[in-house]
């Protein structure tokens, strides 16, 4: 025995559970956890944005500021005043809206205002004519970072529906944020400098800070999910919390359409005893004709144990999730396939006791405005007043109606929804019952209706069929030829380069050294003199 533990390799013996664990989730996320941090949680507008504008007006050096919608309001109207007054100070200021976001909620006058103001603005993903689905594609982070030293990632845009319209008796959007300081804001100034790259220049080096340069300030360890598109960091890590909770996952989603994988994990924990809940926006949130369609998806989770809660305020916009009381998750991520895989998305991870329960009683006073649905006994799935959420849903000011902001994003929602269930019915891939029979319903209509329009008018189907595909075939025509040239160019280049550095390897440009090894890996100490290469090199 005593020999087997002197042979025992050093990776044996620290593979604990927890080491194995933490292994997983930093390979999964595509993130490593950063210990040292404080965190600060921010609930709705009303601690978000005071919180924000208090940043923007501190700030020395730098403000980075991303985010997906900045409306041409009133609020829009202090962010943008703060963010010019810092700029005539001569501090650095920066921000991206993305073009979709923008499109119908801010004019060209407003940025043009930052823009003359001194404030350098950039929009992400305009539409080009050489990627005609590149626009799918979203900048859909929410984030600020001021001086390197403190940050704010949260779900929400900048606008008067977040902070409500009390002269009409409409409340405001629910939603949470949090603020970081410590090492970890290394990583989400990293996160937008990658973004900011997107969009032109880089940013300058010394700008982007590392995480030995920023100084301890507590005991949080956060990860930064800050995926840019098609790496789905995010998804393979929701799947392992969902695999790995031992008691408690409650999850809070504005836009929730689960791929079946990750609703079998959610499945899969409920039945094995874990108290899995979900809350979704109510009648505020959804496009009226979509919530049976919503609705309808709620059916195979109910059946497993999941319980499922509709929010009965105004729209519910958070994107968070808290398992075990112990793992956390706040930012802008939705659970569906546009977040997970499609957009630039922004998630901090939060492995701590104590803001795990912060977190959980957050979600039950949300409980508290929620009406709990329920399969009644003809399968049937029908909202319930539940122990905790035994509030009625307000009632709708006469004479208005609220915004229904956000209902593109729904209607998104429930068109995945269609697809999934159609696919299922068509290939026979997947069991459907009684509750799917309105969505095959739905969709079946549709395509019935797009039959009889081509039989009755095929110019209808025939030209927008040919003027896509024929942008796409061209588009596709100018890759390859920038493809074919940039090749030969950069051959001719490493032909020609015969510069060595001091370790007899060719010299690589700035260009080609990675951004994330250049500024974000702690510097390692040089060898002894005399000193082996396998001494020298990092453990």
């Amino acid at each position: 025995m005593a020999n087997a533990k002197l042979n025992e390799s050093p990776r044996e013996a620290t593979s604990t559970p927890r080491v194995l664990a933490a292994q997983a989730f930093s390979r999964a996320a595509g993130a490593p956890l950063v210990h040292g941090n404080r965190i600060r949680l921010l609930r709705d507008a009303e601690e978000n944005y005071p919180a924000w504008l208090e940043a923007i007006r501190c700030a020395n050096k730098t403000i980075h500021f991303e985010n997906y919608i900045i409306r041409d309001d009133d609020i829009g109207e202090q962010f943008a005043n703060a963010l010019i007054a810092k700029a005539k100070e001569r501090v650095t200021v920066r921000l991206i809206y993305d073009w979709m976001g923008g499109l119908t909620e801010t004019g060209n006058a407003f940025w043009r205002r930052l823009s003359e103001g001194g404030v350098e603005v950039r929009c992400f993903n305009p539409p080009r004519f050489d990627s005609p689905l590149g626009w799918l594609s979203r900048l859909h982070r929410k984030s600020l970072c001021v001086d390197g030293s403190v940050a704010y990632v949260s779900g929400l845009c900048v606008g008067r529906m977040w902070t409500g319209f009390p002269e009409k008796n409409i409340p405001p959007w629910r939603d949470t944020g949090v603020e970081v300081r410590g090492p970890v804001v290394a990583d989400i100034v990293h996160s937008f400098s990658r973004a900011w790259a997107e969009t032109g220049p880089e940013l300058p080096a010394h700008e982007i800070p590392t995480r030995d340069s920023l100084p301890t300030v507590g005991a949080v360890d956060i990860r930064v999910l800050g995926d840019s598109a098609a790496t789905a960091g995010l998804y393979r890590l929701e799947q392992l919390i969902a695999v790995l909770a031992q008691k408690t996952l409650w999850l809070t989603d504005a836009y929730f359409v689960g791929t079946t994988s990750y609703v079998q994990a959610l499945r899969g924990a409920a039945m094995d005893g874990v108290d899995v809940r979900l809350l979704v926006p109510g009648s505020s949130g959804d496009l009226r004709f979509l919530r049976p369609i919503s609705r309808a998806g709620y059916r195979p989770l109910l059946e497993a144990g999941v319980r499922v809660f509709e929010w009965n305020g105004s729209m519910l916009h958070a994107k968070t999730a808290v398992a075990d009381g112990r793992w956390a998750r706040v930012g802008s991520s939705n659970l569906n396939l546009a977040s997970w895989i499609g957009n630039w998305e922004l998630d901090v991870a939060v492995e701590n006791l104590e803001f795990g329960d912060e977190m959980e009683q957050m979600y039950l006073q949300d409980l508290d405005n929620a009406t709990e649905i329920v399969l009644s006994e003809k399968n049937r799935v029908r909202p319930v007043a539940s122990s905790r959420a035994n509030k009625p849903a307000p009632p709708e000011p006469r004479g208005l109606r609220q915004p229904r902001r956000g209902s593109a994003s729904r209607l998104t929602a429930g068109a995945i929804r269609v697809g999934n269930t159609v696919g299922a019915a068509i290939t026979n891939k997947l069991v459907l019952g009684a509750a799917e029979a309105k969505i095959m319903l739905f969709g079946g209509a549709v395509l019935l209706s797009l039959a009889v329009a081509a039989l009755l008018h095929p110019l209808l189907i025939t030209v927008p069929f040919v003027l896509i595909a024929g942008w796409i075939g061209i588009s596709l025509l100018i890759k390859a030829y920038h493809l074919h040239v940039n090749g030969k160019d950069n051959a001719a280049f490493n032909g020609q380069s015969n510069r060595i550095d001091d370790s007899g390897g060719p010299v690589k440009s700035r260009a080609e050294t990675p951004l994330l090894l250049r500024e974000i890996r702690p510097k390692t100490p040089a060898a002894p003199e005399g000193a082996s290469a396998d001494q020298s090199r990092e453990t």
